[in-house]
């Protein structure tokens, strides 16, 4: 039974939340940020942040406990409030393609992650768990939600639908043209329908957010060990998640860019291809691929389609039929040598919504000697994976929605 549970949210008062909101922290450029909170002393950079006050950059223990105060100091001046009463929120964002995505704001079950009820497609480094586990335990509270998606359920949609025809406590745009809304949902039976909706979904899946996932579930382990009369109804025992339905998830590719050939030639480099592909030389014309195991190769001022060769790569699970592995196991590892995708400098990475054509200008830059577009990953892909126990390699995937810090807070 799948836990999805309402909770008192700490947030911004109406007034002031357009100003709070902040994008994930190391989505700024250190210029970005300063320039933000030399102008806005109520941007949540300011306390996640909390060494711009003294012009020094400060880390570890001295950073967290700074974290906690400004956080504190947000409180005391009021510019938050907390629920009396636990509320489920609804949260929708309509960006500047006009593209909705709406879900509901609520505590996810630690639990249900260890049990892998709520599942997971990505490896996590044990280090960034650790870190971020010490820097929750230190501040005690979590400002921006995992993103979690379930499968279409009509009885939630029905709820969410009723709720949005009334006036949202929250509606806002930001610079970058997307608009933000929240509504609360505090009603006794609409919040009781919604706890057992969700406890009738079997499986839940992590889009986006795998490393705050096991960090809450770390802290868990920690807090629960220091707690004689641990209940499992604790805070602790929960991290804010933003649930979507998956028909509103948004998944884009993550394509390749690599510095060299690894000592071939254009004509060696492209024999070895032909081993796994049917290879057409597009000129000039823009090739974006149409469907998966299809791949567009951008290399000296020309494009190329390359269709996979099936009699020759052979599908075992679910990983080798994502369009990131066959990539790797073709071509990046044994013909370019690149065998860590996560480290070797000779690869960066785009995800897709710079289209192809950015892909082409790094590489007429001659940064880049070729770019590779692939065919973004279907939401039965990454279920599938996440299925089979199995993990995609890094930046296979860039999901959206990207969810903004400070509208609601979490406590433990």
């Amino acid at each position: 039974m799948t836990k999805i549970l309402p909770f008192k949210a700490v947030r911004p008062t109406r007034d002031k939340v357009s100003l709070v909101a902040s994008r994930s922290y190391q989505s700024y450029t250190p210029f970005e940020r300063d320039s933000r909170m030399d102008y806005n002393p109520y941007s949540f950079l300011h306390i996640v942040n909390p060494g711009y006050k003294y012009q020094k950059e400060i880390s570890g223990e001295e950073r967290y406990k700074l974290v906690r105060n400004r956080y504190l100091e947000f409180k005391e001046d009021e510019i938050f409030i907390q629920e009396d009463t636990p509320c489920y929120y609804i949260y929708k964002i309509v960006n500047r393609e006009h593209e909705s995505f709406c879900g509901i704001i609520a505590a996810a079950s630690a639990e249900d992650y260890e049990n892998d009820i709520i599942k997971k497609h990505e490896d996590t480094i044990q280090y960034r768990e650790n870190t971020f586990k010490e820097y929750l335990k230190t501040v005690g509270f979590n400002a921006e939600p995992v993103l979690l998606t379930y499968p279409d359920n009509p009885t939630i949609a029905k709820i969410i639908d009723e709720t949005i025809e009334h006036r949202a406590e929250y509606e806002f745009t930001t610079t970058n043209r997307d608009t933000h809304y929240l509504w609360k949902i505090d009603n006794k039976n609409s919040i009781q329908e919604i706890k057992e909706a969700f406890s009738l979904i079997q499986t839940i899946y992590i889009a986006d957010g795998h490393h705050r996932s096991a960090s809450s579930q770390l802290l868990a382990q920690d807090l629960k060990k220091h707690n004689s009369e641990h209940t499992g109804n604790e805070a602790y025992n929960f991290f804010m998640s933003y649930l979507i339905p998956e028909s509103d998830l948004k998944i884009y590719e993550f394509n390749r860019l690599v510095k060299d050939l690894n000592g071939l030639s254009k004509e060696e480099f492209l024999i070895r291809l032909d081993e796994w592909f049917r290879i057409e030389n597009r000129g000039i014309e823009v090739y974006k691929p149409s469907k998966p195991h299809h791949f567009s190769m951008y290399l000296d001022g020309e494009f190329y389609s390359l269709y996979l060769r099936k009699t020759t790569y052979e599908f075992t699970n679910a990983l080798e039929e994502l369009d990131a592995q066959v990539l790797y196991q073709t071509v990046l590892n044994p013909i370019l040598a690149i065998k860590d995708v996560r480290s070797d400098t000779r690869i960066d990475y785009a995800h897709g919504k710079k289209d192809i054509v950015y892909i082409k200008s790094m590489v007429d830059s001659k940064e880049f000697k070729v770019g590779f577009g692939l065919f973004p990953a279907s939401v039965a892909q990454m279920k599938k994976i996440a299925d089979e126990g199995l993990t995609m390699p890094p930046k296979s995937t860039y999901i959206e929605p990207k969810l903004r810090s400070g509208i609601t807070i979490y406590e433990f």
